[in-house]
């Protein structure tokens, strides 16, 4: 290969990196009319620098617990966010408090923008992700244990003890991460995804459909 041809495919490669496309920060961004008037951003406008103040990057959001007793899975997922700690805007990063009753279980589901890390603070768990080809990474967790799931993949937290609580720590790698349950997901869409399709994609029928969806309050 020439010199030429070699310097062409560095200067490819370096624009590609440099002028690659943010990540998105929501599910979709249909584009505006041209010469509409309403505006929205990739994440959230940022306040003059000069009226930044140290309680704009501090929050008691995560020191209180949740109510795992609403949730008939028996958890609660508390974030950071923009209201509660503004000055995480743009820094591409979320923290969560997850508490999971006894034998409490976050069901599996996915961050469609982000990886995820968690330490176990207290308790047991036994967590894990499916990689997309359907091997199961699973791990059962001790105080201080931590556990990393991959961006988008499939993954659980349960609470191994049936009667102690657990609490854990996360951190996501974006600052909208998503979460989309694969049951509700499947099961509680509006409209609701044909049941031909379901049966079909589960190997059930009709019946189960109708009570899946009830039990999952679509």
């Amino acid at each position: 290969m020439s010199t030429s041809h070699l310097l062409l495919c560095f200067f490819v490669i370096f624009v590609a990196r440099v002028i690659s496309d943010p990540d998105p920060l929501q599910d979709y961004c249909v584009a505006a009319p041209q010469g509409a008037h309403t505006i929205f951003v990739n994440g959230a406008p940022c306040i003059n620098p000069a009226n930044a103040e140290p309680s704009h990057f501090t929050t008691s959001a995560l020191s209180k617990s949740g109510n795992t007793a609403a949730n008939p899975l028996g958890f609660n997922v508390t974030l950071t966010n923009i209201r509660n700690l503004p000055g995480m805007n743009t820094l591409g990063l979320t923290m969560a408090r997850v508490d999971i009753a006894g034998n409490g279980l976050v069901p599996p589901h996915t961050h469609p923008r982000a990886s995820e890390v968690t330490i176990l603070v207290k308790g047991s768990l036994l967590v894990g992700f499916v990689d997309t080809t359907n091997r199961l990474f699973t791990q059962q967790l001790r105080e201080g244990d931590s556990f990393v799931f991959p961006k988008g993949l499939i993954h659980f937290l349960y609470n191994l003890d049936s009667k102690a609580p657990a609490l854990a720590i996360s951190g996501l790698t974006s600052q909208n991460p998503g979460a989309q349950l694969a049951s509700s997901a499947t099961f509680t869409t509006k409209p609701s995804i044909p049941d031909d399709i379901l049966k079909k994609a589960f190997q059930i029928n009709g019946q189960d459909v109708s009570r899946i969806r009830k039990n999952l309050g679509g």
